[in-house]
């Protein structure tokens, strides 16, 4: 396993503003305002199924760019679905805290141990929670949610994020979608963290680049964050396409992809 190639410093970011880093896959910590999120945490070095200290499924590329243990007190986990490759139990262990609430999609909060948390809330689409000065929103994404294949039940959702004075979009996993035309508003998200990779040959269940980069636009997004690339050997595109075809998107406004490497980081105050 390789590296992260960079490594963020949360540790030192102030209290107010917006701030991000990619710790690989679809593991975003966020910072708004003082509050800390963590989107699909998976800090595992491979993502399947365990069997007592073993685990059966995708080996990891590039570590992450911090470990469970360098991570700051996490407000709330936001859970996109129960595939194993976003809703990793043997890092949600890690992080049970009776400080941490988590969202998750609906039917799925029985693969936690809810106890353990300070509160869990499941949301079907359009349905809302309150984390303390957050307000986050579940919405239609196009995928699926079952974990195994018997339990075709299991939800699976995007969010929208309400902080105050900013506001950020989690797509999750998503095909296209006109969803996302829905969510645009007065207001612009200041961030959509939108996933990039395994659409080849899975362009039914995943969105490539240029279709992430224009439900983010649909959306109303200012900054783009990509993800669900560079990480686990999930399809057969080059390593490097995502995020090469995600600059192409951007041609004429580069500064709007906040982030490029796994590690980096995004302020804006």
């Amino acid at each position: 396993m390789l590296p992260a190639p960079q490594r963020p410093r949360p540790h030192f970011w102030p209290d107010s503003g917006l701030h991000a880093a990619w710790l690989g896959h679809t593991s975003v910590l966020l910072k708004i305002d003082g509050v800390t999120i963590l989107t699909d945490p998976v800090f595992s070095a491979r993502a399947g199924i365990g069997f007592g200290p073993l685990t059966l499924g995708l080996k990891r590329l590039v570590a992450p760019a911090l470990s469970l243990a360098e991570l700051p007190k996490i407000d709330l986990i936001l859970l996109s679905h129960a595939h194993m490759d976003h809703f990793d139990i043997r890092s949600l262990r890690r992080l049970e805290s009776q400080g941490t609430a988590v969202v998750t999609a609906a039917r799925t909060a029985d693969l936690l141990r809810v106890h353990r948390y300070a509160a869990v809330h499941e949301l079907a689409w359009g349905e809302r929670a309150r984390v303390g000065p957050l307000e986050i929103r579940a919405f239609q994404v196009k995928h699926w949610g079952a974990r195994m294949r018997s339990d075709t039940y299991r939800g699976y959702n995007g969010y929208t994020i309400e902080a105050g004075r900013h506001r950020v979009l989690f797509g999750g996993d998503t095909a296209m979608t006109t969803s996302f035309r829905g969510l645009k508003s007065s207001r612009p998200f200041d961030l959509a963290i939108m996933p990039v990779g395994a659409y080849n040959p899975w362009i039914r269940s995943h969105c490539n680049p240029e279709q992430a980069w224009q439900m983010a636009q649909d959306a109303g997004a200012e900054f783009f964050l990509p993800v669900h690339h560079q990480t686990f050997t999930l399809s057969r595109e080059p390593y490097f396409e995502p995020i090469e075809r995600v600059c192409e998107s951007a041609a004429h406004h580069p500064d709007r992809v906040a982030l490029h490497q796994i590690g980096q980081q995004f302020h804006l105050c």
